[in-house]
């Protein structure tokens, strides 16, 4: 295969800039959703059930398009049709949401924007490393990290920022701040226009011959990749496997922590629990404010994370930011002022910044790089079937056992993130597999 030329940085950014409008996207989902589903009269214990989008369309749309795109061969290219598809549908929810008139409406809204930002997601991961030569990718996905925290940043700032030319209180008829509503617009044209720039600046390189005669010698069939998927769980790496508690612990820990936190800071901060209260609509304020500052945290923690695994591991250093989120969870429900509980988002930016990276570097340590592919596929399973067993458990604990109270939820959270740290610890060290050596079993 020919060399691939290499691209300036001013391109990598370009081919990269798509990110911030698919990321934007779900900073809004992570920051709105919830007070979204107050604002229309949800009930806090069967909140989870509304965020159900999330994972099951993670699960199910990401390794079918995935394995798709590889097998295309389309005049736009692999993977363009995918995420330009995509961005289309994710623009339109967008648009869509904050003009819902009910639960189920909301509800329907969100799986449709979830499908469209997982039909875009790993086309858009392959692009990157398709079109840049192999010492320019880490160039590319860094990048890509960058333009997530920057992207999540403003997504939380966004309804805050825009209360300089709108009042937080005005509201349109079925209760929902107009600040939301002119902040899913802002989305809205950032996924479709940053997603066009991209692939206009920075196309996709067309399709060698041994390329196309490749597909044509092996096409993809569900009874191939079904047989593929089996084998590498019956050899998957005992790092791995032994990875899947941490997993559970931090990944439930944190999808509770995005449905409830706004709700628990109503009750610590602001006194109330009325969605439709003015309180209510101060306290969503304040916890996208914090979003934004522990995302920020979670960026520049990210980067300056590099030194730190390099000289103690990814093992060790992974438990110490699963406890500092831990810790910030526990004491948020106590924290008794605004600066006190965006002090505690320092935490929580650690927490998020190491499972957004030291998961994977602990993952690539222990995996055959033949088949470095397929259990990337794999381990996205470890993050959604946890959001899966959050969605359908805490309905039946949020009374019972949490009393109805989402500041027991958070704490509960914490509780997690210090299990997960634990378990972290648990975990074979791994080593990076021999690039001659098979199928790794233990």
């Amino acid at each position: 295969m020919p060399e691939k030329a290499r691209l300036s940085l001013l391109r990598i950014v370009e081919m990269n800039i798509g990110f911030l409008g698919l990321q934007f996207s779900f900073g809004l989902q992570q920051a709105n959703m919830g007070p979204i589903y107050g604002f229309l009269g949800a009930d806090e214990a069967a909140m989870p059930l509304l965020w159900l989008a999330g994972p099951m369309t993670g699960m199910i749309v990401q390794p079918i398009v995935g394995a798709m795109s590889d097998r295309t061969a389309s005049r736009f290219g692999r993977r363009t049709p995918y995420f330009l598809i995509g961005a289309v549908i994710c623009t339109l929810a967008l648009l869509a949401m904050p003009h819902s008139t009910s639960l189920w409406m909301a509800a329907s809204l969100l799986w449709i924007l979830d499908a469209g930002n997982n039909i875009t997601m790993e086309p858009y991961r392959a692009y990157v490393a398709d079109r840049l030569a192999p010492d320019q990718r880490s160039a590319g996905f860094l990048t890509q990290s960058a333009f997530t925290g920057l992207a999540q940043t403003l997504s939380y700032l966004a309804p805050s920022l825009l209360t300089a030319f709108v009042a937080r209180d005005v509201l349109d008829a079925n209760g929902i701040p107009v600040i939301v509503r002119i902040a899913f617009v802002i989305g809205a044209v950032l996924s479709i226009s940053t997603i066009v720039w991209s692939v206009w600046r920075v196309p996709e390189l067309p399709l060698t011959p041994a390329q196309r005669a490749e597909m044509a010698q092996e096409p993809l069939t569900v009874r191939a990749t079904l047989a593929e998927i089996g084998d590498a769980l019956r050899a998957m790496p005992r790092p791995m496997r032994q990875l899947a508690g941490a997993m559970l612990c931090q990944w439930y820990a944190m999808f509770a922590y995005w449905q409830y936190i706004t709700f628990a800071v109503g009750r610590s901060l602001y006194g109330t629990s009325d969605p439709t209260s003015a309180a209510f609509r101060e306290a969503t304020l304040t916890t996208q404010q914090a979003g934004a500052l522990y995302n920020f945290v979670a960026f520049a923690g990210a980067l300056a994370l590099i030194p730190v695994v390099r000289r103690l591991g990814a093992r060790h250093t992974h438990a110490v930011c699963l406890a500092a989120s831990g810790a910030a969870m526990l004491m948020i429900p106590g924290a008794s002022s605004v600066p006190g509980l965006f002090v505690l988002m320092i935490g929580i930016g650690i927490g998020w910044a190491g499972m957004m990276g030291n998961t994977y570097v602990m993952l690539a340590d222990c995996i055959p790089p033949a088949r470095t592919g397929i259990y990337m596929g794999i381990f996205n399973l470890f993050i959604v079937i946890p959001m899966l067993i959050q969605t359908l458990t805490m309905p039946q604990v949020y009374r019972p056992l949490l009393g109805g109270d989402p500041r027991n939820v958070i704490m509960l959270a914490g509780v997690l993130m210090l299990a997960g740290a634990l378990a972290t610890l648990l975990v074979d060290a791994g080593h990076r597999q021999p690039r001659d050596q098979g199928l790794v079993t233990g």
